[in-house]
C-alpha cells in the first residue's frame, strides 16, 4: 500500500479496473476469452467491441464474412458473434462454412440480427449457430450472454 503499485509482469496486461490478465485467465472472478465479432456496421462494431473489452474479453473484429472465416481459422476464438446481414457472403453461409471446417467446427457461433422474426430462429439454428442476440444489443447483459455461450 505504501508506494507505487508494481506494473504488469510477463504475460500480463493491466486493465482499467485494477485487475490483471495472466495467460487466458483473468485473476479475479472472470474468464478472459477471445471473441471474434463479425459486424459490417462500424458504429455497432465499435460499441460491441468497447462493451466486450470493458468486461474483460479480447475482441478481434471483422467487417465481412470472408475476412471472418480467415480470422476464425487464424485466431482460434472462443466464440464468434456473427452478424447475419453482411455485404457479399451472408453470416449464415459463413457459419455453415465454419461449422464444416475441422479447425473451427467446435467454436460456438452466436448470430446477431435485427431480423429475429418467426422462422428466423430455425434458420439461424439450422445454419449451425448456438443461438442469437437481437439488435439493438443490450450492452448491460452482453457479457453474461457471451459467457453463457462460451461455457456451454
Amino acid at each position: 500500500r505504501d508506494g507505487p503499485r508494481p506494473g504488469p509482469g510477463a504475460g500480463e496486461t493491466e486493465t482499467g479496473r485494477g485487475r490483471r490478465y495472466t495467460g487466458d485467465k483473468l485473476t479475479g472472478d472472470r474468464l478472459m476469452a477471445k471473441v471474434l465479432l463479425v459486424e459490417d456496421n462500424h458504429m455497432n462494431s465499435r460499441l460491441t467491441e468497447f462493451v466486450l473489452e470493458r468486461d474483460g474479453f479480447t475482441v478481434v473484429t471483422s467487417p465481412n464474412a470472408e475476412e471472418a472465416i480467415e480470422a476464425a481459422r487464424r485466431d482460434k476464438p472462443d466464440l464468434i458473434l456473427m452478424d447475419i446481414q453482411l455485404p457479399g457472403m451472408d453470416g449464415l453461409k459463413a457459419t455453415r462454412i465454419l461449422k464444416q471446417d475441422e479447425r473451427t467446427t467446435d467454436v460456438p457461433i452466436v448470430a446477431i440480427t435485427a431480423h429475429a422474426m418467426g422462422g428466423d430462429e430455425e434458420r439461424i439454428m439450422a445454419a449451425g449457430c448456438e443461438g442469437y442476440i437481437s439488435k439493438p444489443v443490450n450492452t448491460w447483459q452482453l457479457a453474461e450472454t457471451v459467457k453463457k455461450y462460451i461455457r456451454s
